[in-house]
């Protein structure tokens, strides 16, 4: 799914954000990226998503080396790619609902299956009752569950979350884990960045830490 070799990324001449890492993600597996805020889990993951390029090294996804794809081919594996950002990028001006909606119409799908998947996440995610409503007037926790639910609506190949937990307190942060394991169980593989390593090792998936840029080690093997 995806694979990466003695990857590393510099911005502008200065040290590494990322120094050599080698990992591989396999079909359906669930990964907690961990690390102290500064260690390079943004960095990573916007690499992962195609929002960035590696200084350095080889970035496989879908079977695809990226260095070589076409803008055509990585525009369509960016479409397999679901990415809950950090600062949740809602359009203001769009409803609860037009927000989860915009990448199935954007897919040009049938409007009653919009209909029926966006209800479908939006009572998962215990937000219901804010169809309606805009960005503006939702919590941040809210807007955080808006944002995953845009991301996981048109069921992607790979899930990607930024700090998803960060702005909901502890039961709806498990809340959240438990809707990412429903989209693993359908197929996806999930990474799920996170500062928490205490909340991360209540789950039994597989864990990444970053440290100052370096992969420092995980639970289980990751390279092979």
């Amino acid at each position: 799914m995806v694979r990466l070799e003695n990857i590393g990324k510099r911005y502008d001449g200065g040290a590494e954000t990322l120094q050599d890492i080698s990992l591989r993600l396999e079909p359906g597996g669930f990964y907690f990226l961990t690390g102290a805020s500064g260690a390079g889990k943004t960095t990573l993951l916007r690499i992962v998503c195609l929002a960035e390029r590696p200084s350095r090294g080889v970035l496989t996804l879908f079977d695809c080396d990226i260095a070589t794809a076409s803008r055509v081919t990585q525009t369509g594996l960016r479409r397999r790619i679901g990415i809950v950002f950090q600062d949740f990028r809602l359009v203001p001006h769009l409803s609860v609902f037009d927000n989860v909606a915009l990448p199935l119409r954007i897919l040009g799908a049938p409007e009653r299956r919009i209909r029926d998947n966006v209800a479908e996440l939006l009572d998962w995610l215990q937000i219901a009752d804010k169809v309606e409503a805009r960005p503006a007037t939702l919590s941040g926790g809210e807007q955080q569950r808006v944002a995953i639910a845009r991301a996981i609506v048109r069921r992607p190949d790979l899930l990607v979350a930024d700090e998803p937990t960060g702005n909901v307190d502890q039961e709806m942060a498990e809340l959240l884990v438990r809707v990412f394991e429903r989209i693993n169980l359908l197929g996806a593989t999930v990474l799920v960045a996170t500062h928490d390593i205490a909340f991360a090792r209540q789950f039994e998936h597989r864990r990444l830490h970053l440290d100052r840029g370096r992969l420092a080690g995980s639970r289980r093997p990751l390279f092979s």
